[in-house]
């Protein structure tokens, strides 16, 4: 029992020591994945997901060294949990911070045309962001002013005015003018 609890809980490297290379690993992959795009993680094909799924077998040993103890993984869990949490608090505080941890949006399409040098930097095919095009309702990039990949990943289209879906309160305002129109006419009738 004694030597079981002994592997447990006794660190094959010292606490400080797992604390620095959990940060160091996370920071590391946090400017590599920065410098890799701004793919969101909804749009991974299975090549990314390969990536991801051995990016961390490779950096394990990284953070945790020649340590297996239970505790040592515990450590290493809850630095990275609480570090990036606190990153995250950082980054919403400070648009500075923000902007260098995360960037800033890229304009992939300008008056329906596809900026294809865009595209390519950021890693989009046009046929994801077409996908991405009809989501928001458009049938195409000739019916949108301008789009855009977020830092996040995330592509957002601006439609031109006569491309954007109605809303309730212009059904609304619609209705209200046909209902005034016919009352004029049941008037004049």
């Amino acid at each position: 029992m004694g030597s079981m609890w002994n592997d447990l809980v006794h660190l094959g490297v010292s606490a400080p020591d797992k604390i620095i290379r959990t940060i160091v690993v996370y920071l590391v992959l946090a400017i590599l994945l920065r410098l890799a795009g701004k793919r969101d993680l909804a749009q991974l094909n299975s090549f990314d997901l390969i990536v991801m799924l051995l990016l961390s077998n490779v950096v394990q040993n990284s953070i945790i060294g020649p340590d297996n103890s239970l505790l040592g993984g515990l450590i290493g869990a809850t630095v990275l949990v609480a570090f990036n949490a606190g990153l995250v608090r950082l980054i919403r505080g400070n648009e500075t911070v923000a902007r260098l941890m995360e960037g800033t949006p890229t304009t992939l399409a300008v008056s329906g045309r596809w900026l294809t040098d865009a595209l390519r930097r950021e890693g989009v095919r046009q046929a994801d962001a077409e996908v991405a095009l009809r989501r928001q309702s458009a049938s195409g990039v000739e019916d949108v002013d301008k789009v855009s990949i977020e830092p996040g990943g995330a592509i957002i289209a601006t439609l031109r005015s006569g491309q954007r879906p109605a809303t309730q309160a212009d059904v609304e305002r619609i209705e209200a003018k046909l209902d005034d129109l016919l009352e004029r006419l049941a008037s004049t009738a």
